[in-house]
């Protein structure tokens, strides 16, 4: 396969570096892809790393014939999610946001976000 469509193809999904104090160093992953990813001290360095390092994943499955997962760039949401709560969990957490003066809604979306 021709390198552009390995690089077309790996740019379909989402790449993040961000900067861990628990490992004192950037740490890039590219979540829904591949687990594990690319750190070190230089945040350009790491993220042109985690680029060859998707380039690779990609060139890998398809050498081997795996069907790559869905693409995370530029997916829509619909910004529905359904939830299964234990009845005692659901029960609480109704009570918490009527307690707050919210909605269910309003109130996990609150909590969620924050999170």
């Amino acid at each position: 396969m021709k390198r552009t469509d390995i690089k077309t193809k790996a740019g379909r999904y989402v790449k993040i570096v961000e900067w861990s104090d628990e490992d004192g160093c950037f740490v890039g992953t590219c979540p829904g892809l591949m687990f594990g990813g690319v750190h070190g001290p230089d945040e350009a360095k790491v993220y042109a790393g985690l680029c060859a390092a998707v380039e690779e994943v990609v060139a890998l499955m398809e050498s081997e014939g795996h069907r790559l997962p869905p693409a995370t760039a530029k997916a829509k949401y619909s910004g529905k999610v359904l939830l299964r709560l234990q009845p005692a969990v659901h029960r609480r957490l109704v009570l918490q946001a009527k307690a707050n003066g919210e909605s269910l809604n309003a109130f996990l979306a609150c909590r969620l976000a924050a999170a």
